[in-house]
């Protein structure tokens, strides 16, 4: 009997009842077995504790999920399954991981972060101190007793909005001369100068390039932007590979001119769109439940912009001097996109389509790959009652 002619033949409620205890007793065992994952890569997460490896390690990553995706094929699994499953995971074994840290400069006296009571600089508050570092916060009322919190300080990392941060490094010209001063701004160029102008030591300008709200550094981007005695640092930025972190380096320029289209374009643009949807006021929940999953995740990207610190933002697009430039030719190519739909100029449109598709090249390709990935998760966040 071919497959198109076998009948399947109709299961009871008995026994569907019976499959779905089968279902319960194999995601018990799943249940147990995530434990015991747990417990082993919570002492592997104590090794690399005590020898200093990083949480993050690419390479037994990447040979661990194609070993697990192999196995999958040679026995019928689906090995995207097999690989969606392990890294989810794999993310959560490495917060089981995340507890304490190496320390890579224990000659270091102290530590003191400007504004280590803000939200990002909490992060790095918290990571020093877990790496062992003796930490001490300066904040705005703390600047009568500064010389003395500043004193044998080992390093200095500035942590302010990005308006106080030139202010701010202008007040630290008694550091001790072998500190390191270190800022985390979202930009670059003119914060590196003026701790190059007010310190004669190392210098150094990092960018995390997260919020406030990630759960920890792995996998993180860190941008690294070279100031003055790049040896007399070397620690900080092994000690932020150990957090997990991956660090970038380029210059301070190339990382303003990249943070106009990473983050200013963006962000304006998620503003504009949010503006419109405020304005026009479409039934918000209607939108959502009659949405595709690649629009939610849309629609949720600009959503999150306005729950968060608008000052923080302002910043970011107001305080880049190539922004009015950049959004000015934005809204050119805006309304010359909008002409043609204006003139019903379909062919045009088709023919910018491609040109715009020769520019992305193969990488147009990967996103449509990467993007389903995320389709899927969002997909599975809608909730549906069924079996499984």
């Amino acid at each position: 009997m071919t497959q198109k002619t076998r009948k399947i033949m109709p299961v009871s409620p008995d026994e569907l009842n019976q499959l779905r205890q089968q279902i319960d007793g194999i995601d018990s065992q799943l249940v147990e077995l995530l434990a015991r994952r747990a417990e082993i890569t919570a002492k592997v997460g104590q090794y690399k504790s005590q020898v200093g490896l990083p949480i993050y390690v690419p390479e037994r990553e990447t040979e661990l999920i194609a070993k697990r995706r192999a196995e999958a094929e040679q026995q019928n699994v689906s090995p995207v399954l097999v690989e969606d499953l392990l890294r989810r995971i794999m993310r959560e074994s490495y917060h089981t991981q995340n507890v304490d840290y190496l320390c890579t400069n224990p000659q270091i006296k102290k530590i003191v972060v400007i504004g280590g009571a803000g939200a990002l600089g909490s992060i790095f508050v918290d990571m020093f101190k877990r790496s062992g570092y003796s930490v001490e916060l300066l904040e705005q009322n703390d600047w009568p007793n500064a010389d003395g919190i500043l004193n044998d300080a080992g390093l200095v990392l500035v942590a302010v909005p990005i308006k106080l941060t030139e202010s701010i490094i202008s007040r630290l010209k008694n550091l001790p001369v072998d500190c390191v001063l270190v800022d985390i701004t979202s930009t670059k160029q003119k914060p590196l100068a003026a701790m190059m102008a007010a310190h004669k030591g190392p210098v150094l300008g990092l960018h995390p390039m997260f919020g406030p709200d990630v759960s920890s550094m792995v996998k993180q981007v860190v941008v690294v932007c070279h100031g003055r005695h790049a040896q007399q640092y070397e620690w900080l930025l092994q000690q932020i590979r150990i957090w997990g972190a991956i660090l970038q380096q380029t210059t301070a320029k190339e990382h303003d001119d990249a943070m106009v289209f990473i983050q200013v374009m963006r962000h304006f643009c998620s503003f504009v769109f949010g503006s419109h949807l405020a304005s026009e006021n479409p039934n918000l929940k209607q939108l959502i439940s009659l949405s595709s999953p690649i629009y939610r995740l849309e629609l949720a990207m600009v959503g999150r912009l306005f729950a968060q610190d608008p000052a923080l933002y302002a910043d970011i697009i107001f305080d880049n001097k190539d922004s009015v430039a950049l959004l000015s030719e934005f809204s050119v190519k805006f309304n010359q996109a909008l002409a043609l739909v204006e003139s019903n100029n379909k062919d045009e449109f088709i023919k910018q389509f491609f040109k715009i598709g020769s520019w992305f090249g193969d990488y147009s390709k990967q996103c449509l790959v990467d993007s389903k990935k995320l389709l899927l998760k969002a997909n599975d966040d809608r909730s549906l009652s069924g079996d499984c």
